[in-house]
């Protein structure tokens, strides 16, 4: 067995008690055999596996939620560098700072956020992992009032592939910082602890629409018109679901209100009185209670298969297409949601290398079943959907819910791709960390 000097976590390999459970992630479509599995407690640790690799001439990936749909933590015959233990949070609350470990849960930052009245803005499936939602971008509630996660990351402890480690912000290294926010830095260095700017965030106001399946293209239309307009304490998210409360399609948006509430209620009520749903529920709510929500809604170990897209628009003829779609899922556990962005996410930034800020809206088919034998027919559906909305594209599609390979020069487009791919032969040449973002591609 490998002995790897410095290294005090738990190693496993092929054969051994608890290495089938640790290669497991989220997707139970992943199924993937690493030649070593280092589940580290620490710094320390994280460098010195990264040195055994590198010293090795192998290949490596990293592990922080295990979230990611396409399984990215986890590739055939290379070493996993497992964060998964090191999921600490600690809390400056007159700074408004965060120290978050690199295997950190959306739900560890939360729940040590939330009793100081702070947030940092972040997904909203609160088993995500926050490196991989970091580092890729990151879409939530709080993003159109304030912007997104990556933006948010004023500076990291990272691991370079020389197994050296260096505390990073935008003074000492711009270049690392901007590729570490949005661009999928994942695979320049392992980052082993984020350094978070926090938000003041308390109750919210959540209100939950329903619109039955004959009345899904008409509120679609409701949707797009009163989007626009919408100021940046809403933020409204749209689901069209193959099977609602009587098993046909149905739509559900929810509206979410971060500033006063009785300004909110009449803005939340000016959208029902507009849209007439077929129910509405209006609460006014803990933020952390709304962030564990989707708890059991997408259990690990089911199959999933993600398409995405930007929009410039959601016409009609966009309308008819997702009723279509979600009338045709193969699953009852699907669901196709887009949402309006811009507010903060549209601010232009040079310190981060996310594409597409200015997208109106981005819409995500999102196969969803249990079956192995219906893998096909749900990623086509998942395909099909998103290619029906074609003549609306805008850009690539964003980089967390890629499943489908894409390039960095596609993803990122040509300017942004070239200067990651750059960064990614400054840092790694050799290419020893890959599988979490396709930057030497």
């Amino acid at each position: 067995m490998a002995r790897v000097d410095g290294f005090a976590g738990t190693l496993l390999f092929p054969g051994d008690d608890g290495y089938d459970e640790a290669r497991q992630v989220w997707n139970g479509m992943i199924d993937r055999r690493p030649s070593i599995i280092a589940r580290c407690t620490g710094t320390a640790d994280v460098a010195a596996i990264v040195r055994y690799v590198r010293e090795r001439g192998l290949r490596a990936t990293v592990r922080g939620g295990g979230h990611n749909v396409a399984g990215l933590a986890l590739a055939d015959d290379a070493a996993l560098i497992d964060l998964s233990p090191m999921r600490g949070v600690t809390v400056a609350p007159e700074q408004r700072v965060a120290v978050a470990d690199g295997g950190c849960l959306l739900r560890d930052l939360d729940e040590a956020t939330a009793p100081h009245g702070l947030a940092c803005p972040s997904g909203v499936v609160a088993d995500t992992g926050l490196g991989g939602l970091a580092l890729g971008g990151g879409y939530g509630w709080l993003a159109r009032r304030w912007g997104l996660t990556c933006d948010h990351v004023v500076g990291v402890e990272i691991v370079l592939t020389d197994g050296s480690v260096r505390d990073v912000d935008d003074e000492s290294n711009p270049d690392l910082m901007w590729a570490l926010r949005g661009g999928g830095g994942g695979n320049l260095g392992v980052v082993t602890r984020f350094r978070l700017a926090l938000r003041p965030v308390t109750d919210v106001l959540v209100c939950r629409s329903t619109y039955s399946a004959g009345r899904i293209v008409e509120a679609i239309g409701f949707y797009r018109d009163a989007a626009v307009s919408q100021p940046d304490d809403l933020h409204t998210v749209a689901a069209v679901k193959p099977a609602g409360a009587d098993g046909r399609p149905e739509l559900v948006v929810t509206a979410l209100w971060t500033g006063d509430p009785d300004d909110g209620r009449r803005a939340t009520g000016r959208l029902a009185d507009m849209s007439g749903p077929d129910s509405s529920v209006e609460q006014l709510r803990p933020f952390l209670d709304l962030q564990r929500a989707g708890d059991g809604t997408e259990p690990p170990g089911h199959r999933y298969f993600t398409k995405s897209c930007y929009l410039t628009d959601l016409p009609a003829a966009a309308a008819v297409t997702l009723a279509e779609a979600a009338r045709d899922s193969p699953s009852p556990l699907s669901s196709i949601d887009f949402e309006f962005l811009r507010g903060a996410i549209a601010t232009p930034s040079t310190r981060s290398a996310f594409p597409h800020r200015d997208a109106p809206y981005i819409c995500t088919a999102s196969a969803h079943w249990t079956a192995p034998s219906e893998d096909a027919p749900n990623a086509a559906w998942a395909r099909h959907t998103v290619e029906q909305l074609g003549a609306w594209h805008v850009g690539s599609p964003y980089s967390n819910y890629v499943q489908d390979p894409v390039g960095a020069i596609a993803l990122f487009g040509p300017e942004r791709g070239e200067r990651l791919a750059r960064l990614k032969q400054r840092y790694d040449g050799t290419n020893t960390l890959y599988g979490t973002k396709a930057l030497s591609s």
